[in-house]
């Protein structure tokens, strides 16, 4: 597929002497949801700001839509909408006005029925009249976004979109990410709330420590690094496993009373029949048993924290 973001050994380094990213090599597809992930300080920010022509880098260049971010920023930039992690808004203007101001920053002809539309798929008509002051933080999280999709971008940066918003705006703000990459937007979105990713995203980078560590598609990454597990609720306690079932992936609760086997789900031979057969012969006896799969939490905690 067709990458509408390339970037090529990206470094940058501060004044400072921080690294805050180290030869970054990374494509995003058109059309897309890629989901950047990684802990505090990682170096998603920068990479974002660097691709949106706000930092410069120290070494390598970017490719947006085609164009260089650098030697040519007015073509890529317009190609650009970012919707920041901070909050940051023309508190005493209106939303229409602001939204028809963000359009007019790129030099587009005024649009009237696209910022209405805007307004509308983002459940804001109503405010349109309404000072930005007086919002909601949800709310003005919205307008965030209608400023960045006023002029019509092709690829959408989403840096946090729904910190500090509610359950139900959230999802609402999951089903319009989905009807714009419908729309043929590609959306770059990094986020704190790993289900959010787990939900969305087709694609999964992973950046740590200024380094793209894993790049992968969420099925892949899932099945790959993910784990199932069979929990076997006992009859009766166990004091210990017997000692003929130690080559087992098995663990006993602390109370003796759960057997929790480990298993590999793309295996043709995940071992569970042979188990059970053995725990039969052994006169190991279970009222229910119960599976479960690891979360894109725990396979990206288990990725970060080394």
């Amino acid at each position: 597929m067709q990458s509408i973001i390339s970037v090529n050994n990206l470094t940058k380094t501060y004044a400072s002497g921080h690294s805050a990213l180290k030869g970054i090599n990374l494509e995003i597809r058109r059309g897309e949801i890629f989901a950047l992930l990684g802990p505090n300080g990682a170096g998603k920010t920068t990479l974002i700001n660097i691709i949106c022509g706000i930092v410069n880098p120290s070494q390598g260049h970017v490719l947006a839509d085609g164009h260089d971010v650098v030697r040519e920023y007015r073509a890529a930039r317009s190609r650009i909408g970012l919707v920041p992690q901070e909050l940051s808004t023309d508190a005493f203007e209106s939303v229409w006005a602001t939204v028809s101001f963000s359009r007019g920053l790129f030099g587009k002809a005024a649009n009237p029925a696209l910022v209405e539309k805007i307004l509308r798929d983002l459940s804001l008509w109503d405010k349109k009249d309404a000072k930005i002051r007086t919002l909601s933080g949800g709310m003005k999280r919205r307008v965030m976004i209608a400023k960045a999709l006023s002029h019509e971008p092709q690829i959408l940066f989403l840096d946090e979109p729904t910190a500090g918003v509610d359950v139900e705006l959230r999802r609402d703000m999951w089903e319009m990410v989905r009807g714009l990459r419908e729309n043929g937007v590609t959306i770059i979105l990094t986020t704190h709330y790993i289900e959010e990713a787990e939900e969305m995203a087709d694609r999964i980078g992973v950046i740590r420590k200024g380094e793209i560590i894993l790049v992968e598609d969420k099925a892949v990454l899932m099945a790959k690094l993910g784990k199932k597990q069979l929990t076997l609720h006992l009859q009766r306690s166990l004091a210990s496993i017997p000692d003929s079932l130690g080559g087992n992936q098995l663990e006993l609760s602390a109370d003796g009373n759960e057997l929790v086997y480990t298993f590999d789900a793309q295996s043709e031979q995940t071992g569970i029949a042979g188990l059970l057969r053995q725990l039969s012969e052994h006169g190991i006896d279970f009222k229910d048993l119960q599976s479960s799969q690891s979360s894109l939490e725990e396979i990206f905690v288990n990725l970060v924290k080394a």
